[in-house]
């Protein structure tokens, strides 16, 4: 047999062992379909989607730490490997990794609208809630640290006042007016500084006409009406296909994704400091 023929059956064969593994995949026996993809990439190592497949079976395991090996050499391989960015970012989200975990989901993001929207709803959605648990997380450590700042504070200033009042003699209440003015400041001043993790109240057109909560996933009807998707998809199952507004016939595939509202939504919740929590 040739080189070439070789060569040929090789690339076979690791097809035969791909379709394996999606099968096993599909029947969420995982450990196989991972066999089944360790084979192919041993016959082909080359070949990016081979480990994408079996960084998925990873993802599914919960092992992150091989969904990340098994990304980064996909894209070694291929830096365009949508799927490739789309799982490393999940897997850097889980192990807290917020920044690289979005920038991953958002290279993720620019692939797929190269590819004419593929997978782009699934992605911007993990790009919210990626970006709401980075807010979630520095703000949690910032009350933290304003917290043990203000006992540090606090503390500081009693101090202060039980070594001035003693000192004091005649003038024991200008004392305690000095200590209370001082510890109203000191609420002032980190009240201020706890205001950038305060909710924020949403402009009405960023929120569904149904629920009046923030659209996460604004999909346009006909009428030229924005709703939530998942909502309106339960009020065409459970009450009615029609326009909740208008009346007028409407049917699921009518229903088209409003990326402008998508994208207002992220600059609203960017410049206010992820301060409204996404669900």
């Amino acid at each position: 047999m040739s080189y070439r023929g070789s060569a040929a059956a090789t690339k076979r064969q690791a097809e035969i062992l791909k379709q394996t593994g999606n099968l096993c995949f599909t029947k969420e026996r995982f450990g196989a379909a991972i066999d089944a993809y360790t084979e192919a990439i041993t016959l082909c190592p080359n070949v990016p989607i081979y480990w994408t497949n079996r960084a998925l079976c990873h993802l599914k395991r919960n092992d992150y730490t091989k969904v990340e090996n098994d990304c980064t050499k996909a894209l070694q391989l291929d830096s365009n490997t949508l799927k490739a960015h789309y799982l490393l970012g999940l897997a850097l989200l889980q192990r807290q990794q917020h920044s690289l975990g979005i920038k991953e989901l958002e290279k993720a993001l620019e692939l797929g609208r190269i590819a004419k929207g593929y997978m782009v709803e699934v992605i911007w959605q993990e790009i919210a809630k990626a970006k709401y648990a980075q807010w979630e997380h520095g703000a949690t450590n910032r009350t933290c640290r304003l917290q043990s700042l203000k006992d540090v504070c606090e503390k500081a200033l009693k101090e202060k006042y039980l070594r001035d009042a003693s000192e004091a003699e005649g003038f024991v209440d200008e004392t305690e007016k000095v200590h209370l003015e001082q510890l109203e400041y000191l609420k002032e001043v980190l009240n201020k500084a706890a205001e950038a993790d305060m909710p924020t109240e949403v402009p009405d057109h960023l929120c569904c006409g149904i629920t009046l909560d923030i659209l996460r996933d604004p999909v346009i009807i006909p009428s030229g009406a924005t709703y939530e998707r998942a909502v309106l998809l339960e009020h065409l199952e459970k009450v009615g296909k029609w326009d909740p507004i208008t009346r007028t016939p409407l049917s699921e595939h009518q229903l088209v994704p409003n990326f402008a509202i998508k994208e207002a939504v992220q600059a609203f919740l960017k410049d206010n400091g992820w301060a409204y929590k996404l669900g």
